[in-house]
């Protein structure tokens, strides 16, 4: 599977929400919350659209994700990341959460935050993988089944002078798992 990273927008929302309430059974954001997401001047998102076609003949969405940062705020929060259980296990959801941290160390964020499910040891692993450290738990967090979040921070070294990219330059990357 191949996967091609762009910035996501107001048309993608039907396909999001669909990923949304097909990966978060439980907790899904609202269509009126994700459109807000999607259409915020803080807000970084983006789509993942793999090789494959779905039903209605649109190449088919792999994953997404977003990135709140506040103009001239000095951290960034991870706001959601979502891979299709097809894609999974492919590099893809590493592959987003780098374009994320990339795209903070380019708006100059000195950390970033994230919370994850307590019973998500897989998504936990791949975080610690990319360097984020558990540093707090909020009791019952994920409603409405009351799962706690592990709160999850990265220390950041800003973009080096020249770094390769810009927000538009990495607002359509190929990814090939």
């Amino acid at each position: 599977m191949s996967a091609i990273l762009r910035r996501a927008s107001l048309g993608d929302l039907d396909r999001v929400m669909a990923l949304e309430t097909s990966v978060f059974t439980t907790d899904a954001w609202s269509r009126e919350g994700m459109a807000h997401e999607l259409a915020s001047p803080d807000g970084w998102y983006l789509v993942a659209e793999d090789d494959g076609v779905d039903g209605a003949g649109e190449t088919s969405l792999a994953g997404y994700c977003g990135l709140l940062v506040l103009p001239g705020a000095p951290d960034a929060d991870v706001q959601t990341i979502a891979v299709a259980p097809r894609a999974r296990r492919r590099g893809l959801g590493r592959a987003l959460m780098t374009e994320m941290i990339d795209e903070a160390r380019r708006r100059r964020v000195r950390e970033m935050f994230l919370e994850v499910r307590a019973d998500n040891p897989g998504a936990q692993h791949l975080y610690e993988s990319l360097g984020f450290e558990p540093i707090a738990v909020r009791p019952r967090y994920y409603m409405p089944d009351g799962v706690d979040a592990v709160v999850m921070r990265l220390a950041l070294t800003p973009a080096s002078t020249g770094a390769v990219g810009t927000s538009d330059a990495a607002s359509q990357t190929g990814h090939s798992s």
